[in-house]
């Protein structure tokens, strides 16, 4: 065997220099290092990465070649994987064995796959270090090395954003109290899990001189996402897909002016979500005066109650005892009703109290009283959230915001709007 010993081998002309012939073999002894100070190419994946020391403690984008030590102590980290080609290879470890509390969540670029699912993978396992190498089109970044491909679960299930989000058991909740956009970027493998449960709630009206109708109730529950729903859960179900739903959250409607016994208040605002619309309360009716001490010097007629999701109250009448009817409610129709009718009003001599409650969800208002005793229709109580809260309760009603309730007195509360299915 012939030896050739130089310090440096350069080429006779060009740049590029040929290391033997097709079908040679160059055999590097144990012990002997390459030190490789340039750029290599064509080479295939190594199966290993230089892994980088600067901890991540927020979501990120990996970069082919590299491994991360991903600290989830704080929440839950994205890491955003490059664009797949033959041979990249990215690494991650979990820096303080948090993954099982905060996962680590793998999310493929654009079209590419990992285990040949186009769906995020969910890293779970304490102490977890994984390698993953990109093959082909077909399976995209497999599992090498540190880990088996079972532990990188690939999620089945949907994923969005929006809102304020919380969790119960197995179900993700997004709560909408002012305008958004409810985001689907994945749409679950199952088909039964992209049907959402949802509670849409109209802005309350605002009173007069009668308690305002609430705002309209809707509320559709999925099989899949267990909790406790109200009496007029029904509204029609809804399979999201893979786009943004804009979200309106309707406000409160304004009290009347410049005596709230006097002139009617207003209409609360419609919330929407996908199909569902859900309109506002009923405006609270003006109350009717006469002249006389402390009164008006000209008569101020009585107003009845606004039709709405639920009816506003009416205004007591000032015409020698007749009654003024309240609005009517489930106002545009829809199955179940998304509210009922506001109650009557009727003058009573020596009070001007006798004005109807606002209709609600779950009842209707009460016919006028003598005093301010009046009581709005009842609103419905639903789980959804997790634990029972009471919707769409007609005026008066506790002032609680994004209730939907009518107001008495006062203005009305805003609507909601809430999503929940099934993440994991």
């Amino acid at each position: 065997m012939s030896e050739v010993k130089v310090n440096k081998i350069s080429p006779r002309s060009g740049t590029t220099v040929t290391l033997g012939d097709s079908g040679d073999t160059f055999t590097i002894p144990a012990g002997a290092t390459i030190n490789n100070q340039g750029t290599a190419t064509n080479f295939g994946a190594t199966g290993s990465a230089s892994w980088n020391t600067t901890v991540k403690t927020g979501d990120f984008t990996a970069v082919a070649g590299e491994g991360y030590f991903v600290n989830t102590t704080s929440g839950e980290i994205d890491v955003a994987l490059p664009a797949g080609t033959a041979g990249a290879v990215v690494a991650v470890k979990d820096y303080a064995k948090t993954w099982d509390t905060n996962n680590c969540i793998l999310v493929p670029n654009g079209s590419d796959k990992i285990g040949g699912s186009t769906n995020s993978a969910t890293l779970s396992t304490e102490g977890l270090a994984v390698t993953l190498i990109f093959i082909d089109s077909t399976q995209g970044w497999l599992v090498t090395d540190d880990g088996l491909q079972s532990v990188a679960v690939t999620n089945p299930f949907m994923e969005a954003t929006g809102g304020t989000v919380t969790c119960s058991g197995n179900d993700k909740i997004h709560t909408f109290t002012g305008p958004g956009t409810f985001c689907v970027s994945k749409i679950a493998s199952c088909a039964a899990n992209n049907q959402v449960s949802y509670v849409v709630v109209g802005g309350g009206g605002g009173a007069g001189g009668g308690g305002a109708g609430a705002g309209g109730f809707r509320e559709d529950k999925s099989p899949t996402t267990p909790y406790t729903s109200s009496p007029l859960e029904g509204a029609g179900p809804i399979t999201v897909t893979a786009t943004a739903f804009p979200i309106t959250v309707g406000a409160a409607g304004t009290v009347g002016s410049p005596d709230t016994r006097q002139s009617p208040g207003g209409n609360g605002g419609v919330s929407t979500f996908s199909t569902i619309t859900s309109a506002g309360g009923g405006f609270g009716g003006g109350g009717g005066q006469v002249p006389g001490a402390g009164q008006p010097s000209t008569p101020v007629p009585e107003a009845a109650g606004g039709p709405g999701g639920s009816g506003g109250g009416s205004g007591a009448s000032n015409q020698g005892g007749t009654t003024t009817s309240g609005g009517t409610g489930n106002t545009p129709p829809v199955s179940p009703p998304q509210g009922q009718t506001g109650g009557p009003g009727k003058w009573q001599p020596g009070s001007y109290g006798a004005t109807g409650g606002g209709g609600g969800a779950g009842g209707v208002g009460q016919p006028f009283n003598c005093g301010e005793g009046v009581t709005g229709g009842a609103g419905v109580a639903s789980s959804i959230t997790a634990s029972p809260v009471t919707y769409a309760a007609g005026g008066p009603a506790p002032a609680t915001a994004n209730t939907g309730n009518g107001g008495r007195v006062s203005a009305g509360n805003s609507g909601v709007v809430i999503i929940r299915y099934k993440f994991q």
